[in-house]
């Protein structure tokens, strides 16, 4: 079965259960609409123009555009805004999502007339969002999901004494020790078969929750590319990333009516009674990764392009580092003092493979001044890949990317109309459909995360919005792009579990308590270049 599967994982690493999963893949390995004012005004339609910076990121083959030099730089001002059933939170950032330098060379050949090469930087994804959120009448409870997820294992494996250390020594699940030291499950009859603190039709109580993720996913990228006799372009592209993820979260549950511990001790008896307990997670993820990148424009007639352009997976090295801890406090006629019980610090390498990518392109251009351009894009997310630091792939959580991940279809639409020889204006639009399985979606099938943090979050719906002006005098131009992306997501702070004849106890079941919220960016854009 798969618990006995993750606890042979769990003897065999160190840590604990501290192997990645599916989630973590999922988080890391997201990008969003970065990149210069005009890219982002025409919401990134541009694999069948390129002559933008921006396409060093997106379709190499854009740098056999250009016939002369250009520099570059963006400035991005950020405001984000989330809403948890009416419950907001909201955020500034500023940054620099794209520089860039792009060189053509004439070679006087009519059947090669130019060869480019460009370097750039770009931000490839922002994980900055804050959103909080609860509910007023829980009918489950996180601790019976831990006592679910501890079956198994014995109370002397848990327990923690000033001669043992679990963390260090039992290769047990962290989440079921964190749990046993803070009593928010209990061992039955001192077997290895453990109650939360939930009693179906007798406790009440609620719970909220609090998130916080900061961090950036930063592409360096150098190209080179061409054009055969102005009618076939090519690139080819390496790109260094750099990532940065740091996440805190929160989660607690005020319970009334709760089986709680009478007091200390692995022998202790069961009694009803008030329990307040917070979970706190804390983690940061960084490390550095490559990819390449290989595309082609084809332009029949100066009226019509199309393009495609290939992308191979980002293969990462990563370090992370977290921890974890509950403080509980438990009302009469429980003898427990109020305490706080942490996990070890745990600090590990380990290496992922991202989504490959595939982007189909077309674009026209009308009378010399309307430009209309379309962009299908197809992301592998099933095809994610985890493993340690030496490579070994974890196959359970190989197993899990594929009941968990779909592939995702991305649509890109972009128009730019010229006014007048020096001003334009743009607008686009852009929609990605859910890399999640439906399954998940509805909260059918077991979800499993790694560590003491049994919460997940994903996108359910992101939506882009864009429109722009542009200006050029000459060699000089200057882009304003708004750009407003709308994503509308789930929060989970466990998963379901449905497992009576396995943990053999009468409330073993606990449904998926999920939440969908909403997260509004408002980008306001500006580049500033010079084409010499």
């Amino acid at each position: 079965m798969r618990k006995a599967a993750i606890a042979a994982i769990a003897a065999a690493l160190p840590m604990g259960i501290m192997a990645q999963g599916a989630f973590d893949a999922y988080t890391l390995s997201q990008s969003d609409l970065r990149g210069t004012a005009r890219f982002m005004s025409m919401a990134g339609a541009f694999g069948a123009l390129g002559g933008d910076l921006s396409t060093l990121n997106q379709n190499p083959a854009g740098i056999g555009v250009y016939r002369s030099s250009e520099v570059g730089v963006t400035l991005d001002i950020d405001i984000e805004r989330s809403n948890v059933g009416g419950q907001t939170d909201s955020k500034t950032h500023a940054y620099c999502p794209n520089v860039g330098y792009v060189g053509a060379i004439n070679l006087d050949s009519d059947v090669m007339p130019y060869f480019q090469w460009g370097v750039s930087y770009g931000r490839i994804a922002s994980f900055d969002r804050v959103y909080h959120g609860g509910y007023g009448s829980l009918g489950t409870s996180l601790s019976n999901y831990v006592a679910n997820r501890a079956y198994g294992t014995s109370p002397d494996v848990l327990g923690q004494s000033t001669s043992y250390n679990p963390y260090d020594q039992s290769g047990a699940d962290w989440l079921s020790i964190l749990g046993f030291n803070s009593y928010i499950i209990n061992s039955v009859g001192g077997l290895s078969q453990y109650n939360g603190l939930y009693k179906e039709g007798q406790t009440t109580g609620n719970a909220m929750f609090d998130v916080r993720q900061s961090g950036h996913v930063d592409e360096y990228s150098i190209n080179f590319g061409g054009n055969i006799m102005n009618t076939v372009y090519w690139g080819l592209g390496f790109g260094i990333t750099d990532i940065d993820l740091k996440e805190e979260s929160f989660y607690d549950e005020k319970l009334a009516d709760a089986r709680i511990a009478r007091s200390e001790g692995m022998g202790s008896s069961i009694v009803d009674g008030n329990a307040y307990y917070g979970l706190s997670n804390y983690r940061r993820v960084s490390g550095t990764g490559f990819n390449f990148k290989v595309g082609a424009i084809v332009k029949p007639i100066n009226e019509f392009r199309f393009g495609i352009a290939v992308h191979t997976p980002t293969y990462y090295n990563l370090t992370e580092s977290y921890d974890a801890s509950i403080n509980y406090s438990y009302g009469s006629p429980s003898t427990i003092p109020d305490g706080t019980a942490y996990s070890n610090f745990a600090y590990y390498d380990w290496k992922l493979r991202t989504p490959w990518k595939l982007i189909a392109s077309m674009a026209g251009v009308v009378g010399g001044r309307f430009i209309i351009s379309a962009d299908y894009e197809f992301a592998a997310y099933d095809n994610m890949r985890i493993s340690d630091y030496d490579g070994n792939e974890y196959k359970d959580a190989t197993a899990e990317i594929k009941d968990y991940f779909k592939p995702t279809h991305t649509i890109r639409l972009g128009a730019e109309y010229r006014l007048t020889p020096q001003w334009s204006i743009r607008a686009g639009f852009s929609q990605s459909t859910s890399a999640v399985e439906t399954a998940v979606k509805d909260g059918d099938i077991e979800v499993y995360t790694t560590g003491c943090n049994p919460a997940y979050t994903f996108d359910t719906t992101t939506r882009y919005l864009t429109c722009g002006l542009g200006y050029r005098y000459k060699g000089f131009y200057a882009d304003l792009a708004y750009v407003n992306k709308y994503r509308k997501s789930s929060y989970s702070p466990f998963s379901a579990y449905d497992d009576l004849a396995y943990s053999g106890s009468a409330d073993s079941w606990v449904y998926n308590p999920a939440t969908e919220f909403t997260t509004s960016n408002n980008n306001i854009v500006l580049s500033v270049g010079y084409k010499f």
